[in-house]
């Protein structure tokens, strides 16, 4: 997966609070996925406007963990959510 991608959620996919289970959840239109607080954290960051390495370091740094330790689980998740069509990976500059 590329540094330079921007990833976001898919269109009608959304990230939400789960006010009963106090996590977060992806909600799509087949079913929805309780998140854990590691992935909650990542979509938090997937806005499409920062880039897939924006996404990385700014996890590195707030956990204070080293940034390849963090890019192979990031890439990993945002992988198997995009082969579901759960996140979308764009290219190119942020939307305006």
């Amino acid at each position: 997966m590329e540094p330079s991608l921007r990833p976001r959620l898919a269109t009608r996919t959304r990230l939400r609070s789960d006010e009963v289970g106090g996590g977060s959840v992806l909600l799509y239109p087949e079913g929805l996925l309780a998140l854990n607080a590691t992935a909650a954290a990542i979509l938090e960051l997937c806005d499409a406007r920062r880039t897939l390495a924006e996404v990385v370091a700014t996890l590195a740094d707030r956990h204070g963990v080293p940034a390849d330790l963090v890019a192979r689980d990031v890439v990993e998740f945002l992988g198997r959510l995009h082969a579901r069509g759960l996140v979308a990976l764009e290219q190119g500059g942020p939307p305006s």
